[in-house]
């Protein structure tokens, strides 16, 4: 059965990775109000983080950045398969304007490596090619829930000679092996850990589980660190390769202040163009013990 899935969704990827930007981004739009205006869990989890994380935006301005935010989510999806079908130099082509590369050629400047950060924000299948053309780079990843899909997966990401590692010991080590010959680690920070690597600290304003790896990274290599996104450009013009500088701490040995410093790196991204942000992840979801789950009030973690 898990075969006859695969099969059904490889399919459909490379179905949809016939389609053009223009076509791609119009049919996101369209499934990304379907799934605003219907009563689904996306739509709930949205309007929760947006309450939570963006609490001055009075009903009438959540509203309309919770279904420009679901929009842009569907856009995303659709874009994906482009991402994994289209040959490289034609996904490339998409970048119209760059931003912050002066950082990246300074941060590798010297002999250490750089940890690149890129949270769930504008398109970051085309962020990872993007600077995987340009730099000898590795990717954390998790497997995914469907083993047939990971060979796949690994195929389309790593077409540049990008590594991807898993985020086990053994691919952690790597990562750090990696950084200490001055290469590029792609990391997406922005996710819920699971296990003991993690430390609670805000996230706009909210104490939720947060990786404490990069910190744990730069103390053991070193490395520099610099966060990207890649901002989608409106009617399909393309899109904007960002990159900035992360908040002073990211490396402090106390994991509270280095987690805190990465969340607000990621929050400055975030405000720059909020509707591009993944808000229908349950980020918050891990909070510290006795306190309630946004998700779900009659939960306690």
């Amino acid at each position: 059965m898990s075969k006859l899935k695969y099969f059904i969704i490889a399919g459909l990827l490379r179905m949809a990775g016939g389609l053009s930007l223009a076509n791609a981004q119009r049919i996101g739009k369209w499934l990304g109000l379907l799934i605003w205006k219907l009563p689904t869990k996306s739509r709930q989890v949205t309007d929760t983080n947006l309450s939570i994380c963006l609490p001055d935006l009075n009903e009438a301005e959540r509203e309309a950045t919770s279904r420009a935010s679901m929009i842009q989510t569907g856009q995303t999806m659709l874009e994906v398969p482009l991402m994994w079908e289209w040959p490289v130099q034609k996904c490339l082509d998409l970048v119209k304007e760059t931003e912050g590369l002066e950082l990246i050629d300074e941060a590798l400047s010297g002999e250490e490596g750089l940890i690149l950060l890129a949270p769930h924000l504008g398109n970051w299948e085309l962020a990872g090619l993007f600077f995987s053309s340009r730099y000898k780079m590795a990717a954390l990843y998790s497997p995914p829930n469907m083993p047939e899909f990971e060979d796949y997966m690994i195929k389309v990401r790593g077409r540049l000679g990008s590594e991807l590692v898993r985020g086990d010991r053994r691919g952690l080590a790597r990562l750090a092996s990696i950084l200490r010959e001055g290469g590029v680690a792609g990391i997406l920070p922005d996710q819920s850990p699971r296990g003991k690597g993690n430390a609670f600290a805000p996230f706009f304003g909210m104490e939720v589980k947060t990786m404490t790896l990069v910190s744990k990274l730069i103390q053991r290599t070193g490395a520099n660190v610099l966060i990207t996104f890649a901002e989608r450009l409106p009617n399909a013009r393309g899109f904007r390769i960002v990159v900035r500088r992360t908040e002073a701490g990211l490396g402090d040995k106390d994991p509270v202040v280095a987690t805190t410093a990465l969340n607000r790196s990621i929050e400055h991204c975030v405000l720059e163009i909020p509707e591009q942000y993944q808000w229908e992840y349950k980020r918050m979801r891990h909070r510290p013990p006795g306190e309630t789950n946004p998700y779900n009030p009659d939960r306690v973690c």
